[in-house]
């Protein structure tokens, strides 16, 4: 079976629009403005360092920006390819920015797909996979997209299901102030998006149970 083509999928991993990209010396000036903003001194000594600090800071959390997932999951272990069943990793934990306000949302990513005959890639790529779309500024929903237009676009299976769960600090620290709330959403292409048995089957082994 050919995979399925997931336009919104596909549409998620359009390349983000380049912009001149301010110098470090700029941004942690910006940093120093937004500290004065809030009415402290950014000149003090336990803010003097601030700015360098959060420009090195935000260096890593964005770091996903400056990583592309098609090589992660360029290598394929063809040595494998009789097996032909249902592969997932879950409980993958990662930690993204909201867009909307830049503060942290926590939680886990269950990834699967149905291997095309070309063979299956490493575990841990899929991880990776969910690292370099999670280190970016995020919607829940548009990071599930993205991972499953990577992996639709890189290994053609026969199906994706994405499942994401996490705490949204701009819900838990701001606004309604909802503490223990938790988002979920999902994605299925393919199979899983065609067969209702098989997206049955996803969700009971990630809740830990044991697939018919």
């Amino acid at each position: 079976m050919d995979a399925c083509v997931n336009k919104p999928a596909a549409e998620a991993l359009a390349e983000v629009k380049k912009v001149e990209r301010p110098s470090r010396a700029e941004a942690e000036k910006a940093v120093r403005t937004l500290i004065a903003w809030t009415g402290d001194d950014p000149a003090r000594e336990g803010l003097v360092d601030t700015p360098e600090r959060v420009v090195r800071a935000y260096e890593e959390f964005y770091s996903g920006y400056g990583q592309d997932p098609k090589p992660v999951l360029s290598r394929v272990f063809e040595e494998v390819e009789s097996y032909d069943d249902i592969v997932l990793v879950r409980d993958i934990p990662f930690f993204s920015h909201c867009e909307h306000h830049m503060v942290p949302f926590v939680g886990k990513a269950h990834v699967a797909y149905f291997p095309s005959e070309g063979g299956v890639v490493g575990l841990s790529k899929l991880a990776r996979v969910v690292d370099i779309f999670a280190h970016r500024l995020q919607t829940q929903e548009h990071m599930t997209a993205q991972i499953v237009g990577a992996l639709d676009a890189a290994l053609k299976p026969r199906g994706v299901a994405v499942m994401l769960e996490a705490e949204h600090q701009c819900m838990t620290l701001r606004g309604v102030q909802k503490h223990g709330a938790s988002t979920v959403t999902t994605q299925f292409t393919g199979v899983f998006r065609d067969d209702p048995a098989e997206q049955l089957r996803f969700l009971t082994l990630v809740r830990g149970g044991t697939a018919a």
